[in-house]
């Protein structure tokens, strides 16, 4: 099976000194992007809060005034105190419904983003990132990034609540506040050390579930050749492999949590000892009245809120990391479009100076090519000779990395998206079924060419046939149509026909046609002068039938000319087996 690809977590996502991280920035454009949201539970967080700080208070005085034998004012507190009670309790009920929609909302803005910048970016994006690991990218750590306006709002609460709770302390009496603040020092480094190692523990755990997942989509993808070669049980081991490091990245993030939870759990009853005891202390002085020391009590619990703390700390570590892996996939350039339109022209196509490198290494170099407009080329080679990456840069599926492509005269940088769409049509070994229907994968395309057209198409690629013998004919969904890989190849085609304007490539996109079905499409592809036609070729016969033929070697042009010319040359037969 292939070898999974998957992008080095944090590389794009690193952060250069004095500005914010591509993760972070992520981040920041969520909560923009819920601004108004995330501003409400803010406010719900703090109002919640606020009057979870009101209440030791008021619980103090109404016990100073039962004390004091004032019943009657005491009544009044009491309902008071009741009502400080209730009102957080509504107050996170709204928070929790708010924090869910917010986190949905969110999470479909950054997945529409993020699923329309993998199209823009074409190819390149699944060449750097193996498909199950975009796709958990886009699943799974979109959702992570959704939580994180929710977070925050509650952060600022759970921030809230200690600072209140210390600023209390003080206004009873200054000693409180200095006693708590002596081993506040204690709290602030253990936070500290939880976010660090939670988030590498994050970082790591995120990587290994995005790589099972890449692992995973080969495995479903190449099922027939799995059981063919009988090795289902060796490529389940090879998807779980990194299992033993998930599992142990997890139970590391759980220890870490718990570590945090144990320190605190030593922390913080000293210093709430240490609240109670300076209290009880200015109590035999006079200083404090009992109530006062209740709400000192209640005060000093609210000011080591550690666990709440950690809780949003763990969670906005999770969504910074699920950031960064979002962040390299957008770091993917989009292909940039100009807005040229094409002059009147038969459709001649122009490689000039031409080089093109994939994973670092060339596989094409100083190519100069001229495919004159309304005639074909076959394109030869051997495997790995560049014939691929040369149709890709004729309909600028790719770009080159030095050299220009032009149709009639138009660098293809220079075109408009749809002016190139509707100009270019494809045609491949493996074509995607993304119409719905039959008759919508014939349409499927930059524009909508009609009934008529789409007819016309399957009828010149050998497809009217088969496709009339389904229950639906052309309004059969794709699903309840199971074509052979001829069949799938002639529908690719028969989209190609539909929608190519000035040029038609096809790369091995009649690899698996029958012989006969194969002479009447490459008739039928050869026997009209309005369209240039690039046919990436396998087949002599397929060679023979164009006007002229391009025959690439070790990623350089070795030799154009017509079939007929360069047959003479041993080396040319060889290509196809012949003597």
């Amino acid at each position: 099976m292939a070898q999974t690809r998957t992008a080095p977590t944090g590389t794009a996502a690193g952060k250069t000194p004095g500005r914010r991280s591509p993760g972070d920035r992520i981040l920041l454009g969520a909560t923009r992007h819920s601004a108004a949201r995330t501003a409400a539970l803010a406010l719900l967080a703090v109002a919640a809060t606020g009057a979870t700080l009101l209440l030791p208070a008021v619980l103090g005085h109404t016990l100073d005034l039962l004390l004091a034998r004032r019943g009657a004012e005491a009544t009044r507190w009491v309902l008071l105190c009741t009502g400080l009670v209730c009102v957080p309790a509504a107050l996170d009920a709204l928070d929790e419904v708010l924090s869910g929609t917010t986190a949905a909302r969110t999470t479909a803005w950054l997945r529409h983003r993020l699923l329309g910048h993998v199209l823009a970016a074409g190819p390149r994006a699944t060449a750097r990132f193996a498909p199950g690991d975009l796709v958990t990218r886009l699943v799974g750590n979109a959702a992570d990034v959704g939580t994180a306006p929710g977070t925050l709002a509650g952060s600022v609460a759970a921030v809230a609540g200690p600072v209140g709770g210390v600023v209390a302390l003080g206004l009873i009496d200054p000693w409180l506040a200095g006693g708590f603040l002596v081993g506040a020092p204690l709290l602030a480094l253990l936070l500290r050390a939880f976010a660090r190692v939670s988030g590498d523990c994050a970082t790591e755990y995120q990587r290994l579930q995005g790589e099972i997942a890449g692992r995973l989509v080969e495995a479903v993808d190449g099922a027939r050749t799995i059981a063919a070669a009988g090795s289902a049980e060796r490529e389940t081991a090879r998807v779980l492999a990194p299992l033993p490091e998930l599992s142990r990245q997890g139970h590391r993030m759980w220890r870490v949590q718990g570590r945090a939870a144990a320190q605190a759990v030593t922390v913080v009853p000293l210093l709430q000892i240490t609240v109670l005891a300076v209290a009880g202390l200015r109590l035999t002085q006079g200083a404090l009245s009992v109530g006062d020391l209740l709400a000192a009590s209640r005060y000093a619990v609210l000011a080591t809120g550690v666990g709440v703390l950690v809780g949003h700390v763990g969670a906005l570590v999770r969504a910074r990391t699920a950031a960064g892996r979002v962040a390299e996939v957008l770091a993917e350039p989009a292909t940039a479009h100009g807005y040229c339109r094409l002059p009147a022209g038969p459709g001649t196509l122009e490689l000039r100076g031409v080089r093109a490198e994939r994973g670092g290494r060339t596989v094409l170099r100083d190519v100069d090519l001229v495919v004159p407009g309304g005639t074909s080329l076959a394109v030869v080679g051997r495997s790995g000779s560049g014939k691929s990456v040369l149709a890709a840069l004729a309909g600028r599926l790719a770009d080159p990395a030095a050299g220009v492509v032009a149709l009639d005269g138009v660098p293809l940088r220079e075109l408009g998206h749809d002016t190139l769409r509707r100009a270019v049509g494809y045609a491949f070994a493996r074509p995607a079924p993304l119409g719905g229907t039959i008759g919508g994968t014939i349409a499927f395309g930059a524009f909508d060419p009609g009934p008529d057209a789409v007819t016309d198409a399957a009828r010149a690629a050998c497809a009217d046939g088969f496709v009339r013998r389904l229950p639906l004919g052309y309004a059969t969904p794709c699903e309840d149509a199971p074509l052979s890989g001829g069949e799938s190849q002639r529908l690719g085609l028969a989209r190609a026909f539909a929608h190519a304007g000035r040029v038609l490539i096809l790369d091995d996109a009649t690899s698996s046609l029958d012989t006969l079905t194969e002479h009447e499409v490459t008739r039928a592809l050869h026997g009209t002068t309005t369209r240039t036609r690039v046919v990436v070729a396998h087949r002599a016969s397929t060679a023979a039938r164009a006007d002229r033929v391009a025959w690439l070697a070790d990623g350089r042009l070795h030799a154009t000319g017509t079939h007929e010319d360069l047959w003479r040359d041993p080396e040319y037969r060889a290509l196809f087996g012949a003597p």
